[in-house]
């Protein structure tokens, strides 16, 4: 090997930990393959079939990456514990809810609609836990995205793949929000089960005096886990951004949940009523609309309407800063 060769190897070899951010970023976001070394490709360009093929590759490779990060966080026991948590939750409320109610000291409202129908166990467990449980949970796994791989040392790895920042920040985003919507159906499900064990079922009374059947009851429960859930993703966006600003996942989490909790303080000073409009916890009841007759579409218009604004605005603050970091843990 002659001097000028010898050289050019050593220049090409990099010490592991220390690899520079233009090399990072090049590894990062890799082009397609050249059109010409493609056998089908002509002198002027790619065939139409080597475009369709590379899509695919890059669809398929995308897919493949999100299933395994599913599965990866349907495996850990921490997240499943959180689910076992929540669905538990809605069991006590209704095994409290059924003690009262059968005490002498009388009913109050909701346990009096409780007690009139077990579909009303599923909204009153919202309301108890979309305020403060159901937002740890999406802030654990949507703050440990990004921020628990730095912190690992796998992120490096996770950006040599084909698959790209932004790529990777969708499948990290997209399994965030697949696990607020389990999180949410797992408290519907256990508050409807838990309900029709414990209390009678039939026409659900609303809270216009109205009277529904069982299956539109049926239907508005499941519009309100959509509703809920986009409410989650949003939180998930927040937790997100915070996750690409630190390589500690703890801080993302604390930094979603403080927020969450400054905006139920701010929520309950009337003299800031003004701003509370647009505080996200504000919207996250909003769901109480489908307990209307007719439901309430403005409210959850306006509700979604904020939701996608949340998603849009952090979302851009997370492509933004995870698209140009330097990666070196």
């Amino acid at each position: 090997m002659s001097t000028a060769e010898s050289a050019t190897s050593t220049a090409t070899r990099r010490t592991p930990g220390l690899v520079p951010v233009t090399e990072t970023m090049r590894t990062t976001e890799r082009t397609e393959e050249p059109a010409t070394d493609h056998p089908a490709a002509g002198p002027s360009g790619p065939s139409a079939p080597s475009g369709r093929r590379s899509a695919a590759r890059a669809t398929w490779a995308f897919w493949r990456l999100l299933g395994s990060e599913l599965g990866l966080t349907f495996r850990r026991p921490r997240n499943l514990v959180m689910l076992a948590v929540l669905a538990a939750v809605p069991v006590v409320i209704g095994v409290a809810l059924r003690l009262v109610g059968g005490s002498d000291d009388g009913m109050g409202g909701i346990i009096q609609a409780v007690a009139g129908n077990s579909l009303m166990l599923t909204f009153v467990s919202f309301s108890f836990l979309v305020l403060l449980l159901m937002p740890v949970a999406i802030s654990v796994v949507a703050g440990d995205s990004i921020a628990g791989e730095a912190g690992g040392g796998t992120l490096r790895y996770l950006l040599a793949a084909p698959a790209g920042r932004t790529r990777l920040l969708a499948v990290k985003y997209l399994n965030a929000v697949v696990y607020a919507y389990a999180v949410t159906a797992v408290v519907a499900l256990s508050a409807l089960l838990t309900g029709l064990v414990l209390f009678p079922a039939g026409p659900v009374t609303l809270l216009s005096g109205t009277t529904i059947p069982v299956l539109d009851g049926l239907v508005r429960i499941a519009i309100t886990v959509g509703y809920v859930g986009a409410g989650m993703a949003a939180l998930a966006a927040i937790a997100l951004a915070l996750s690409t600003f630190t390589e500690v996942s703890i801080g993302a989490i604390a930094g979603t949940m403080v927020l969450v909790i400054v905006c139920q303080v701010l929520r309950a000073i009337p003299e800031l009523g003004s701003i509370t409009p647009y505080l996200l916890p504000t919207k996250f009841t909003n769901f109480d609309a489908v307990l209307r007759s007719p439901i309430d579409t403005g409210a959850l218009a306006d509700g979604l309407l904020t939701f996608g604004a949340y998603i849009l605005l952090f979302g851009t603050i997370a492509w933004a800063r995870f698209s140009g970091k330097d990666i070196t843990s």
